[in-house]
């Protein structure tokens, strides 16, 4: 299986990238990972906000193969523990899901052509975070969750 990291926004900003380069670097041990971001739209600070997210959900819809497990990152979306997120990843990986693709919105959220597409949503806090957090976020509980199912340490150090 490979896990997928799409975020639609620019490149990884430094005070982030080492870190997720490593949480990366970890998982690998585990699964194939890839990242994919999705720059944002030219000239979106003119368009309306139903607008860009309309066309960032055709870039994504247009770029997810129809046997994806789309997992959705969203405030509104399903909080689990670390133990769960494990659990979840070992059944993508029991029903030979060939890519689970998480999923990072754009600045404005997501349009309901993603949400209606999405196999999963998850919310990662109740807390708003910035997308360049996230990211680091995301990596570092997916390998938390990687270590979960090997039984290692770094779950409880």
């Amino acid at each position: 299986m490979i896990i997928s990291f799409w975020t639609i926004g620019k490149t990884h900003d430094a005070y982030v990238k080492q870190g997720i380069e490593e949480f990366t670097k970890r998982i690998t041990n585990y699964f194939k990972v890839e990242w994919q971001i999705i720059p944002p739209l030219k000239n979106s600070g003119s368009l309306p906000e139903t607008e860009v997210k309309k066309r960032e959900a055709e870039m994504v819809l247009y770029a997810l193969d129809k046997n994806d497990y789309l997992v959705l990152l969203d405030e509104r979306g399903k909080q689990i523990s670390s133990e769960a997120l494990a659990n979840f990843i070992q059944s993508r990986a029991n029903e030979s899901t060939k890519k689970l693709v998480f999923l990072i919105g754009g600045a404005f959220g997501v349009d309901t052509q993603l949400m209606q597409r999405a196999n999963y949503q998850w919310s990662l806090s109740q807390l708003v975070f910035p997308h360049q957090l996230v990211r680091l976020i995301l990596a570092e509980q997916v390998y938390r969750a990687c270590s979960i199912l090997r039984n290692e340490k770094y779950h409880h150090q």
